[in-house]
């Protein structure tokens, strides 16, 4: 038989299956109260909107255009609707700034493509957002922790990197309420990024999927509208933004998005014609036409029921922990990050809470580009009812005090 392994690439080799899309099949078990799924509430998704922006299209003059070809830098439609929006967060820009995605998944695979040779030096947090990982990976680099806090210096992350074989090529972060510890990054943080990546000259990758979720606390200029306003323009910045529709609209729809300069969209659309040519022409036209009409009072919708579950679930966590045990408060998102005591595993963690308690959650080793910190998991509040958040946090702290006990 063909020995397959012996003809793949040697990309293959740092291809891993997703910890978190092997829990969701948990989702499928009614007797497990899950907290694993970083995924939207599919009972606020706005179906009703989407029946009648279906209906109209095949109703109406673009059903055949629906059904068609497109081009690979997107429904123009939608792209001038995403620049009316840009303007709003501080991002003044054009349809040409502005290229459509298979899901936000797809631009970070095209930006590891684009930017990642063999052996380079990607800067990410850690923890950082398994997707992203995931998407790099596949371009051999190596990884080195961007750290907005501590004594890391430009040369000193010229030297990891050039020791390692390569160059350093971007920093990725979410800012706003990230995947997986629920935190956002201050505005000082975000210029000291920028001052970083310029002493580097490197691009700055910013994932902003969950930037519509703010609960509560003062919104932060995204990292892209502070590069505009002391650049001059969004031609002169190093910043590339990412953004979904998946957490707000529909993530079975698979639209996503980037907003940047120029030279970076050229190549961006170059990939495409060569991976899929375009994004679902159909579903593009359909998220347009609901984000036209609804976005605002959807996203309102949405920020009600989540700030609600992010509320239990803080209030659980601070009933039910046991000492030791320390926790994330984010002012949005959908995730809420725990550092458990010293020397307890989140891995193991998970095979006996599964067992004895039902509940599911996300080991957060899974989220470190190096497999450091047993010690954390991830929460997610966005599936789970207020009811459920309640028994599964005392379930799941009763499980931790049992463990600490069985430590002493």
């Amino acid at each position: 038989m063909l020995d397959w392994e012996n003809i793949f690439a040697t990309r293959a080799t740092r291809m891993r299956a997703s910890e978190i899309r092997e829990l969701l099949k948990l989702l499928d078990q009614p007797d497990i109260i899950s907290f694993a799924g970083g995924i939207p509430d599919p009972a606020l998704f706005p179906d009703e909107a989407f029946k009648q922006a279906y209906g109209d299209i095949f109703s109406g003059p673009r059903a055949n255009a629906a059904l068609q070809y497109s081009i690979s830098e997107g429904y123009k439609p939608l792209r001038e609707w995403l620049v009316t929006e840009m303007v709003k967060i501080g991002i003044p820009c054009s349809v040409d700034n502005v290229f459509i995605t298979s899901g936000s998944q797809q631009a970070l695979d095209y930006i590891g493509k684009l930017f990642l040779s063999p052996k380079d030096t990607a800067l990410v947090t850690w923890p950082t957002y398994l997707g992203a990982l995931q998407a790099f990976n596949a371009y051999e680099p190596t990884y080195d922790q961007l750290s907005l806090n501590g004594n890391r210096t430009p040369d000193g992350y010229r030297e990891a990197a050039a020791k390692a074989g390569g160059a350093v090529k971007f920093a990725y972060l979410s800012a706003d309420f990230a995947n997986p510890t629920g935190e956002t990054v201050d505005r000082p943080g975000r210029e000291k990024l920028l001052a970083l990546a310029d002493e580097l000259d490197i691009a700055i990758i910013e994932d902003a999927a969950y930037q519509n979720l703010r609960y509560d606390g003062e919104p932060v200029p995204p990292i892209m509208a502070l590069d505009i306003a002391r650049s001059g323009g969004i031609e002169n910045t190093r910043t590339i933004y990412s953004g979904s529709f998946s957490k707000t609209l529909a993530p079975g729809l698979r639209v996503g998005f980037v907003v940047a300069a120029m030279p970076v969209i050229r190549k961006l659309v170059l990939m495409k014609q060569a991976a899929d040519l375009h994004s679902s022409t159909i579903n593009q036209i359909a998220i347009a036409h609901v984000a036209e009409r609804i976005f605002p009072e959807q996203v309102a919708k949405i920020r009600k029921a989540y700030s609600a579950r992010r509320d239990a679930m803080l209030a659980a966590l601070a009933r039910y922990m046991p000492a030791g045990t320390s926790w994330t408060k984010p002012e949005g998102g959908m995730f809420v990050w725990v550092r458990l005591p010293e020397g307890m595993d989140g891995g193991e963690l998970l095979a006996r809470s599964i067992q004895t308690e039902k509940v599911a959650f996300v080991p957060g080793r899974a989220f470190y580009a190096d497999g450091s910190s047993n010690n954390t998991l991830r929460l997610s509040f966005s599936c789970a009812s207020e009811t459920m958040i309640e028994e599964g946090i005392q379930r799941l702290g009763r499980l931790i005090g049992t463990a600490v006990a069985e430590a002493a």
